[in-house]
């Protein structure tokens, strides 16, 4: 059941990832230019109008309001504005995430000052989010591949092999991270997180399809006893 519990979770890891970050780029399926968005920013538009105008597109309930909330951007974010336009909009479409007690606290919009800082530059994913998923996933991420791998490593092949496979989840998660921030830096790193990201998932799941498969199907080669 822990086998089949964190292969349908990576499963849903991987949605969710694809839900987050497919309209980065502003079209549909996730791509290295939606990673590479996420990261570096695109460094074209405010972090606020690439969110309403990507990720976020769906949270609003007519384009009026998308209208609304990039002309008080481009007019220079008012607070006067804000108070008569945008923030009625984001009070009924986005204070229940982004506040204090919701899901995407990081990102708090019940605020003038909070919401201002958003109309600046997008430049991707802040050091300080950076900091906080790192040692979430490096924590999270770490016990079930120790986990996984103990059970894996009772499966019946070569012993390089499995000392292969039990490895490269935790190389690639280290790599996949610390690529995060070179995309920060530079935007062409952003194929280090696909690769990087690709491999583990290619590992995680040899080793919970295999693992199941010897544990219920796999017939072991009978040995003869020596008299």
């Amino acid at each position: 059941m822990f086998l089949i519990t964190i292969g349908v979770g990576y499963i849903f890891a991987m949605v969710n990832l694809v839900f987050t970050h497919q309209f980065d780029d502003k079209k549909p399926g996730l791509s290295v230019e939606d990673i590479r968005i996420a990261y570096y920013g695109t460094h074209q538009e405010t972090r606020l109008g690439a969110a309403i105008n990507g990720p976020m597109a769906n949270m609003l309930k007519s384009d009026a309001q998308k209208i609304t909330i990039t002309d008080w951007i481009n007019k220079g974010a008012k607070q006067d504005g804000f108070d008569k336009s945008v923030a009625p909009i984001l009070n009924e479409n986005c204070i229940k995430c982004h506040s204090a007690n919701g899901f995407m606290k990081s990102v708090p919009l019940t605020s003038y000052e909070d919401v201002v800082k958003l109309t600046e530059t997008d430049t991707g994913a802040s050091i300080q989010s950076l900091v906080r998923i790192s040692h979430i996933h490096l924590f999270g991420i770490a016990f079930i591949m120790f986990l996984l791998g103990r059970i894996f490593i009772l499966c019946e092949m070569p012993v390089l092999v499995k000392r292969i496979t039990v490895a490269i989840p935790f190389i690639t998660v280290l790599a996949d991270i610390l690529s995060w921030y070179l995309t920060k830096i530079i935007p062409n790193f952003a194929y280090l997180v696909v690769i990087a990201g690709a491999l583990m998932g290619i590992s995680i799941m040899a080793q919970v399809i295999i693992s199941l498969y010897q544990m219920w199907f796999y017939k072991p080669k009978s040995v003869p006893l020596e008299m």
